[in-house]
C-alpha cells in the first residue's frame, strides 16, 4: 500500500496543485472520485491492465466510460496516467488528492467504526471530541463495525484512535 501511495503522490500533488490553480477543488474532487471509483471495478481494472488492450483502446473506453462525469482537465489527466501505465493508482491519487485538500482547508476526514448505531446526539458528541483530539474541524464518516464487540475505532489518515473492546483485548493480549 505505501508503494502505491508513493508512485501515486507526484500525480495527487500535481492535481491538487491544478485544481488550487484554478480554484476548482471541488470539481477535480468528483472527477478524481469518479475514476477511482471506475478503477475499484475488477472487470475494467483487468481491461485496462491487458496488454493486447493497448494504450489507445484503453484510453477511447476510458474517455467513453467518464463521457460527461469528469471534467476537461480530468481528462487530460486520464491521458497523462494511462500513458505512464498509472491508472490503477486512480483510488489512491484520489485519496492523496482528498487529503491535501483536507488539510488545505483546514479539516481532517475520520472513518469511524461503531460496534453499534451511534444516534445523532451520540455520533455529533463524539465528533466534537475527535475535534478536541486532532485540533482541527472533523468530517466523519460512520460506519458499523460488528467486529469490534463494544466501543468505537476512529482513523484520521495514519493515525488510529482505537477505543473498542476489540482492540482492548488485543492489547491485553500483548501484554500478557
Amino acid at each position: 500500500m505505501s508503494e502505491l501511495s508513493t508512485l501515486a503522490r507526484p500525480y495527487a500533488e500535481a492535481a491538487f496543485k491544478r485544481a488550487k490553480e484554478v480554484g476548482a477543488a471541488g470539481i477535480w474532487s468528483d472527477s478524481l472520485a469518479f475514476l477511482s471509483a471506475a478503477m475499484q471495478d475488477k472487470e475494467l481494472a483487468a481491461i485496462i491492465d491487458n496488454p493486447r488492450v493497448g494504450k489507445e483502446r484503453a484510453t477511447q473506453l476510458m474517455m467513453d466510460i467518464c463521457e460527461g462525469q469528469i471534467h476537461d482537465e480530468a481528462v487530460n489527466f486520464l491521458k497523462v496516467l494511462i500513458e505512464n501505465d498509472r491508472l490503477k493508482l486512480a483510488p489512491q491519487i484520489a485519496a492523496l488528492y482528498e487529503q491535501y485538500k483536507a488539510d488545505d482547508e483546514g479539516y481532517v476526514n475520520v472513518e469511524v467504526y461503531s460496534a453499534y448505531a451511534l444516534t445523532k446526539e451520540e455520533e455529533k458528541k463524539y465528533v466534537a471530541t475527535l475535534e478536541k483530539a486532532l485540533n482541527k474541524k472533523v468530517h466523519a464518516s460512520v460506519s458499523i463495525d460488528k467486529t469490534l464487540i463494544g466501543g468505537i475505532r476512529a482513523k484520521a489518515g495514519d493515525k488510529v484512535i482505537d477505543g473498542s473492546i476489540s482492540g482492548q483485548l488485543h492489547q491485553l493480549a500483548k501484554r500478557l
